[in-house]
């Protein structure tokens, strides 16, 4: 599966992971196994892979995916325990992964917020691999590497051995597109898919918004507005204004605490106005 000789073009380490959790709830489920493959500019790789305990039962339909259980984890460390070891080996890397922006990432960095360990966001560029495969070939994991490897993908779920995967994919997926011309829904026709992280990242990302779970969205002009309930489209700071309470709701309801400091900066952002 591996493919040396291809070397991606950074300016700092990428970090590309895969996380396993109890669930898809962003602010409720916890992680239980983490796999990083951090690639330097040098071409060179470390690997960390580590099993958590989530400190909540795992429910039986998320084992039947992933094939951990309660068992397994029960003697292993707490994130809390866990968490300044994972952000000293990220660092200020680059973040990939498989679906990484809408679920991995944000999940990630909750559990982060949740035992007040930094890891800031704002300057790292996020590529997601699903999503350039998604807008190219609109497919899976597993097809993704029979598709692009000409392989099966052995060991699907278990985290380092997916991570290794996204890793080649995203590989291929330079080689195959670098000079491949990709025309938008606007009808704007382009060559998006370069070794360029950069490129990569603006690419990958599907809708652009201030939150990572994509409550908080941005406007044509680059205001933050709501993006569900009631006040959807709305800008923030002005519906904090005409209606100060909506930001003591949000808080007390079950949103992500990423999703929630997002606010709180917008809402003492707009009082220091």
């Amino acid at each position: 599966m591996e493919n040396a000789e291809f070397k991606l073009n950074l300016t700092k380490p990428l970090c590309v992971f895969d996380l396993e959790t109890t669930g898809l709830r962003i602010g409720v489920d916890r992680i239980v196994e983490i796999g990083i493959v951090k690639v330097f500019p040098d071409g060179h790789t470390e690997e960390m892979l580590r099993r958590i305990n989530p400190e909540m039962p795992i429910p039986s339909e998320a084992s039947a995916v992933h094939h951990i259980y309660d068992a397994d984890v029960a003697l292993e460390p707490t994130f809390k325990a866990l968490a300044p070891t994972i952000a000293q080996f990220i660092g200020n890397s680059d973040l990939a992964g498989f679906n990484s922006n809408k679920f991995d990432i944000p999940v990630l960095v909750e559990e982060f917020l949740r035992v007040g360990v930094e890891f800031e966001m704002k300057n790292r560029r996020c590529i997601d691999v699903q999503n350039i495969f998604h807008k190219m070939e609109q497919r899976t994991l597993v097809a993704a590497v029979r598709f692009y490897l000409n392989q099966d993908l052995d060991n699907a779920h278990a985290a380092i051995a997916d991570t290794r995967a996204t890793l080649e994919v995203l590989k291929a997926q330079i080689q195959r597109y670098q000079n491949t011309e990709y025309t938008d829904k606007d009808g704007s026709a382009s060559c998006p898919v370069q070794n360029n992280v950069a490129a990569l990242a603006d690419f990958s990302t599907q809708h652009k918004s201030a939150d990572l779970a994509g409550f908080i969205q941005y406007d044509k002009n680059g205001a933050e507005v709501f993006g569900f309930g009631k006040h959807k489209g709305k800008k923030v700071e002005e519906v904090f204004h005409e209606e100060p309470s909506y930001y003591d709701w949000v808080q007390k309801a079950d949103f992500p605490l990423y999703t929630k400091k997002v606010l709180t900066e917008i809402r003492l952002r707009a009082i220091k106005a």
